[in-house]
Formats: structure tokens, C-alpha cells, sequence
């Protein structure tokens, strides 16, 4: 079992953020300590929403009260998702410092939850400069989809080529790119290391809930934590997550509660493309 520090998003209703994250670490055996950086009703895709941004003072003490207590020796990993403001960002840079002074092997893995398409950014441009700036740098293993990807390495984003040319742009050695235009109305999953790159692809759907991008992060992190090179990984993880969609078809959040089994789902199957 591993542990792993997520920083994200919280809300009261729905699978978003830490909400779709701690399911997925824990239905495959990983434990999470979970600090959220804004509080919700639930996510803003739906026609009301109430909560406010967790303080960054208080973030910052609760992290440095995880450090004081021993705990952050024990962590496996940190997985970093939506951030409200730089000064959140800043705290994030801090705490992933003392985490390598302790971990140095510990996993870094960035979702940087800044936009999307067709909406665009949904953060302010100052937080996405702040996290292109410092986070990417530090992160072991990115998450990013077509949007991100083109914004942070600032090369265009269309083809599988391009997904292999930006990602290898950016500093961190591994990169999970999702919602990437496939021939034949598919979305692949591509998994870009320096060596290599494979994709995997799925159909496209309409009116999927949100929180997948949540979702295939924390399972591409838990499959890393069990030992998993970062193809297999991406593959298991793209299949869980796919799983996941069916059997949330016709419901307005991802039904990740009770016995489904979407942890459980065979890898996609990957083809190289580099």
C-alpha cells in the first residue's frame, strides 16, 4: 500500500476532484491524505454552485501540520489538481521541496486543472503561468488534456505528433495526455515518455460527467504506486476510466460508489506511434 498526498478540489455532491480521487486510490489499496484547496456544493458545470476557496494560510498549516506529525516521511507520492490562486501554487512548490528533502524517490504527478475545451481556461491566467512555472518542473509524471498541453508547452496540439513534440517540451519525464482527436470519432490516451510514445482510444460520447480527467489521474498514480511501467499504467488507468463512463451513462455525476468494479477493468489495448 502506498500513500499519497492529493491537493484538490473538494465537494459536498459529485466526483470531482478529491472526490473522484480518494475512491479510485482507495479501491486499489492506496491511502490518501487529502487537503483541499476550495470547497464546494458541488462542480460548476451545473446551474448553481456555493463554497469558497480554502485559505492559503490555512492550506500551508495543514500541510505543515502533516510534516510536524511524521507523516510526510511516509508518503509515496503527491498528486497535484485544481489550485485557486498562486499563492496556492507557491504552497504546492513548498511542500513538494520538503516532501524530496525526505522522499526523494517519491512520485510527483501534476493534473494542472486549468482549462479544457471548447470552454478554454477556467483559471486565471496568473495560476496557469504560476503552475507552467513552478510545478511542471518539479513533476515526475504529468496528466494534462489537449488544452493544457498546448497552453503549457505553447506548441500547437492536434495530431498524435504534436501530443509527442509538446509534452517532450516540458520537464517532466512522463506525460499522460487525454482527450486527444482520433481518427474514426475517437479520443485517445496518449502516454509520451523519451523514449517512447503509445496511445490507446476509445469512442468519443457526449454528456460525460465531469471529474474523468479527476479520475484517470489518481488511477495512472495508484498503477505507478503498484510497480506498473507508466505504458501499462496509462493503459489500466484509460480502462477504468472508460468503464467508469458506462456505467455512469444517463446519470449527471460518475458512479464510482458501491460495487461497481471500473478499478477492475482490463488495460486498453496501446499501439506505438514513436
Amino acid at each position: 500500500m502506498g500513500t499519497v498526498i492529493a491537493i484538490s478540489s473538494f465537494v459536498a455532491r459529485g466526483t470531482v476532484g478529491l472526490r473522484a480521487i480518494m475512491p479510485a486510490l482507495d479501491r486499489m489499496g492506496h491511502e490518501t491524505i487529502a487537503c483541499p484547496t476550495i470547497v464546494l456544493s458541488n462542480h460548476l458545470g451545473h446551474a448553481r454552485a456555493a463554497g469558497s476557496p480554502v485559505a492559503a494560510e490555512t492550506l500551508s498549516a495543514m500541510l505543515g501540520a502533516l510534516e510536524a506529525n511524521g507523516w510526510l516521511a511516509r508518503v509515496d507520492a503527491l498528486l497535484t489538481g485544481y489550485l485557486p490562486s498562486p499563492e496556492h501554487v507557491r504552497i504546492v512548490e513548498a511542500a513538494i521541496t520538503r516532501l524530496r528533502a525526505v522522499r526523494p524517490d517519491a512520485l510527483i504527478v501534476c493534473d494542472p486543472v486549468l482549462g479544457d475545451d471548447p470552454e478554454g481556461l477556467y483559471v486565471p491566467q496568473s495560476v496557469a503561468e504560476s503552475v507552467r512555472d513552478h510545478l511542471v518542473p518539479l513533476a515526475t509524471h504529468m496528466k494534462v488534456n489537449r488544452f493544457e498541453l498546448e497552453l503549457l508547452s505553447g506548441k500547437p496540439v492536434q495530431t498524435a505528433a504534436d501530443v509527442v513534440a509538446a509534452a517532450r517540451a516540458l520537464p517532466p519525464p512522463v506525460a499522460l495526455a487525454s482527450s486527444i482527436t482520433a481518427p474514426g470519432d475517437r479520443l485517445a490516451n496518449i502516454i509520451v515518455t523519451r523514449r517512447r510514445a503509445d496511445a490507446c482510444t476509445v469512442p468519443r460520447e457526449s454528456g460525460v460527467p465531469h471529474g474523468t480527467g479527476d479520475l484517470l489521474a489518481a488511477l495512472f498514480t495508484a498503477h505507478l504506486l503498484d510497480g506498473e511501467g507508466p505504458q501499462t499504467s496509462a493503459a489500466f488507468a484509460a480502462g477504468g476510466v472508460a468503464r467508469a463512463i458506462a456505467q455512469s451513462r444517463g446519470t449527471d455525476e460518475l458512479q464510482l460508489a458501491g460495487t461497481a468494479g471500473w478499478h477492475e477493468a482490463p488495460p486498453l489495448s496501446l499501439a506505438g506511434i514513436d
